[in-house]
């Protein structure tokens, strides 16, 4: 009599005859799971980000590596097929974890149980980490603010894993278990949430990513921060200048004057002082390219001619501009207009009109690298000055 043993080095009539019931179970109790199949990152030979999907099969495939350097997948192709399969996991409640720093979502990530042969007969592959999930029984249908086009749960699978749970009593695997998180909107899922939503001209972004939001809530504070804080560094406008000769005396405008304490309501500080041959409030971003005191002052790109001692000239060819002030020899440079605004717009350009219009803005790194839009012919090819450095060294074969 042979002994007896469960387990056989071949998946016999038992093992057949258990996934067939495990499967069963996953369709009497199992809920539907739409899969966004991944079929692959995009070819960087393709040259563009996300091009359309190759009609034949992708030459990298599933396992390849689009980016060699960083070792990412950035830009990913999905199948546009959507594949019904079952699935099993556990529902739970939304509870905020308040034992640690700051206020913490512990029910983002979720494990779904799938079985094994099912998902390989329905997807021509097992599940693998970079598959889009749609859960459709998650789909409100009272929703508060997007009854009309309430979507389903998307989430992307991160991990995949034989459940321990899974092994019969033939000691082979009958389930997946694979780890899911939120799908978010970021550059891998562009394929996804470029598809329509289902109702006018939205697509998916447009209904779940909080894009446009973080945008209006950034655009907010800006504004904000304008209205409050318009300019650089600090105003000295309200700081009363008085000008002292070498010996420490006030420098009089009028020679005749010998008393300070003049009739206030004949003659005021700029008829009778001297303007000053000096700033005096000197600090972090503090000069404005204005005299002192509210002195008269003139403009333009050259000197004019014939001026007088202690008369102020603004030059508007200096960028920033310059204010020099005549001490009867030569033009002497009193300050430069360092007080911009806080908006970096870019060279030549200035405040729009909600905040201080027509201010110049100031060049910052941001303004002149990071916003820089300008374009350059090389050989020939207008190509973008500004370039990401994944698509400057593109790996290629070493022949």
């Amino acid at each position: 009599m042979p002994r007896l043993s469960l387990y056989r080095p071949e998946k016999g009539n038992d093992f057949k005859f258990l996934d067939r019931t495990i499967n069963e179970q996953f369709q009497v109790g199992g809920t539907d799971v739409f899969v966004h199949k991944y079929l692959g990152p995009v070819n960087p030979e393709e040259g563009a980000s996300t091009p359309g999907i190759p009609t034949n099969t992708n030459p990298i495939g599933e396992l390849g590596i689009q980016d060699l350097i960083f070792l990412e997948n950035r830009d990913r192709h999905y199948d546009p097929n959507i594949y019904s399969i079952r699935g099993i996991y556990t529902m739970q409640d939304i509870d905020f974890n308040l034992s640690q720093f700051g206020l913490f979502l512990t029910n983002d990530n979720i494990m779904i149980t799938f079985h094994l042969s099912g998902t390989v007969d329905s997807l021509g592959r097992k599940l693998m980490p970079g598959d889009v999930l749609e859960l459709p029984h998650l789909k409100d249908e009272y929703a508060l603010d997007d009854a009309m086009i309430a979507l389903r749960r998307f989430y992307v699978i991160t991990d995949v894993s034989r459940a321990a749970t899974g092994f019969s009593q033939t000691w082979y695997p009958h389930l997946l278990r694979a780890k899911c998180e939120p799908l978010v909107d970021s550059q891998e899922f562009k394929e996804i949430l470029d598809a329509p939503a289902g109702t006018g001209n939205q697509t998916l972004r447009d209904v779940l990513s909080t894009y446009n939001q973080s945008i209006e809530i950034n655009r907010s504070i800006i504004a904000q921060a304008e209205a409050d804080v318009p300019f650089a560094g600090y105003s000295t406008d309200s700081l009363f200048s008085i000008p002292l000769n070498e010996d420490g005396t006030v420098d009089y405008a009028d020679t005749s004057v010998t008393d300070v304490t003049v009739d206030s309501n004949s003659l005021d500080a700029s008829a009778i002082l001297a303007n000053s041959a000096k700033n005096l409030y000197v600090g972090y971003l503090t000069d404005n390219g204005l005299p002192p005191n509210g002195a008269a002052y003139s403009f333009g790109i050259d000197f004019p001619k014939g001026p007088s001692n202690g008369q102020f000239h603004l030059r508007t060819d200096y960028f920033p501009n310059r204010l020099f002030r005549y001490d009867g020899r030569r033009w002497i440079k009193y300050e430069d207009n360092v007080r911009m605004t806080m908006t970096n717009l870019g060279t030549g350009q200035t405040a729009p009109t909600a905040a201080y219009p027509g201010q110049p803005v100031r060049l910052t790194q941001k303004g002149t690298f990071v916003n820089n839009n300008n374009t350059a012919t090389i050989s020939g090819k207008v190509v973008q000055e500004k370039q990401a450095l994944s698509k400057a060294l593109k790996p290629k074969a070493d022949n």
